[in-house]
């Protein structure tokens, strides 16, 4: 341990060109894999900038549950339609599981106005955000009916 603070003082520059590569390799990756939205913000950019909602999930995974609004897009299917996805005008919200795979989907259209919901699903129903669609795991109680989310 003693050595290699003596060699990190003994060379600064490199030491100062590494923290500058470093910095450039995140700047850079966070741009190719694109602009994080918050589960809160999203709802914003619909209402105010009409922004549209393409779920890149499986359609299974997509008709368990999604975002009110959304249309569905399979990530296999995305290379098929990309003409459809870069003909849209206002700007685009890739919605996944996890927000990995929007990552991939984003470099794969290469608009600028393509942004990935932070967390995807996962993080939507963490924020206590609703979805469309969501099939209750419990049965309903005799004489009791719960709230649904369908229209």
């Amino acid at each position: 341990m003693d050595r290699a603070l003596e060699f990190v003082g003994n060379h600064p520059f490199l030491f100062g060109i590494l923290a500058v590569l470093a910095i450039l390799f995140f700047a850079i990756e966070s741009k190719r894999s694109g602009k994080k939205v918050s589960p809160n913000t999203l709802g914003m950019m619909v209402n105010s900038q009409n922004a549209q909602l393409i779920d890149i999930r499986a359609n299974k995974k997509f008709t368990t549950g999604y975002i009110q609004g959304s249309r569905n897009i399979p990530f296999t299917e995305l290379k098929e339609r990309l003409a459809e996805v870069r003909a849209i005008e206002d700007p685009i919200v890739i919605i996944c599981d996890m927000g990995a795979t929007a990552g991939a989907a984003i470099q794969m259209i290469g608009k600028e106005n393509v942004y990935r919901l932070d967390g995807g699903i996962g993080g939507w129903q963490a924020a206590g955000m609703p979805l469309v669609g969501l099939k209750d795991a419990q049965p309903k109680a005799k004489g009791r009916t719960k709230p649904s989310m369908h229209k």
